[in-house]
Parts: structure tokens; sequence; C-alpha cells
């Protein structure tokens, strides 16, 4: 059985982790990347919470291109865009991890 002043303490520590959550949350949604494909003829840009926030395919490009060839880059190029946001919301947890347990966070993996 946990004493009370050990459960007052994870109590804490949860509360905290769920703050830092909100916090990372926040950031990723103001924090945009950006996947492109064919020298930049197409992109996407995402936050780095997964939404996509927007589309470009060039003009010339878009009337040259066939239908499979576009739905093609546009699978890579969103692909690009949400290994992107992945990475972003990795470094972003490992930074926010590390200020909460100081150097711990090593000795996961991180």
């Amino acid at each position: 059985m946990l004493s009370k002043d050990k459960g007052v303490n994870m109590f804490d520590k949860l509360m905290q982790a769920q703050q830092m959550a909100g916090d990372i949350k926040k950031r990723l949604d103001n924090i945009t990347v950006t996947g492109t494909a064919e020298s930049g003829k197409i992109s996407v840009t995402a936050t780095g919470n997964k939404t996509i926030q927007s589309i470009h395919i060039d003009a010339d490009f878009f009337k040259e291109a066939d239908k499979e060839e576009i739905e093609e880059l546009m699978v890579i190029t969103i692909n690009k865009a949400m290994e992107q946001a992945d990475n972003v919301s990795q470094s972003e947890m490992a930074a926010a991890t590390k200020d909460m347990f100081g150097g711990l966070g090593g000795m996961f993996g991180q």
C-alpha cells in the first residue's frame, strides 16, 4: 500500500505529465512541415500533429501529368510530410522528457 505522501507525489507527477503532453500538442500545432516531390512541383504542408494544411500542385505539371502519376506522387509527398511530422513530434517529446526527468531520458532509449 502506498503511503499518503507517495500517492500525492505520484498524482502531482501524473498531472505534470498531462500538462506536458498538452503543451507539446499545442507546440506541434504551430510547427509546420512540408513534403515535396518532383523538385517541388507537388508539395504538402502539415502540422507537427499530422494535420494537412495545404496541398500545392504546379499548374503546368498538373496539365502534363496523368491521373495515376499525380496520385502516386501525392502518396509519396504526403508520406514525406508525415515522416517529418513524426520526427518533429519525437524531438519535442525527447526534449520535454529530458526537461522533466533530467538525464534519465537516455536510460529509456531517448
